[in-house]
């Protein structure tokens, strides 16, 4: 039996993540862990909120999550066991692995990226290319006000 952990946090993210996997064809044969990855909180919230409602809010957010995700799954005919993350994501990953005996799972990142995490095209400048675009347009600007300026005289 196939074993694939997947992490998630995001449920239409993580269907396009999954449809490729889904096409492969398992039939039947592949047993989903499903990880729910709930968005972090400041250290500040404890002012505010006590760790039983943290803890209540968490669940009930990764219930919503797998509500959207599951029927996907469900739709071939696999096993699915849901866990919700409490903690790093590495010591997670080995006691799951360590749990799953002999076999080493699939591990499968299906949560949404980082806006910080995606470089900025914009400021991107390839190896071995001397035209960078933040430069390129402060010369085009500098040049059209030149033009501007000279053409008011």
């Amino acid at each position: 039996m196939d074993k694939v952990i997947v992490y998630v946090d995001d449920a239409a993210h993580a269907q396009q993540i999954l449809a490729p996997l889904f096409a492969r064809g398992s039939a039947g044969n592949t047993h989903w862990v499903l990880v729910a990855c709930a968005p972090r909180m400041t250290h500040r919230i404890s002012k505010w909120v006590s760790h039983s409602a943290r803890e209540n809010w968490r669940a009930k957010w990764a219930d919503k999550l797998f509500a959207q995700v599951v029927p996907g799954l469900r739709a071939h005919p696999d096993h699915v066991t849901m866990v919700l993350a409490k903690g790093p994501l590495p010591e997670l990953t080995d006691r799951l692995q360590a749990d799953m005996g002999s076999t080493k799972a699939q591990v499968v990142d299906a949560r949404r990226p980082k806006l910080d995490a995606i470089p900025d095209a914009a400021t991107t400048v390839p190896s071995g290319n001397r035209w960078s675009l933040p430069g390129t347009l402060s010369s085009l600007f500098a040049s059209v006000g030149l033009l501007m300026v000279l053409g008011t005289e």
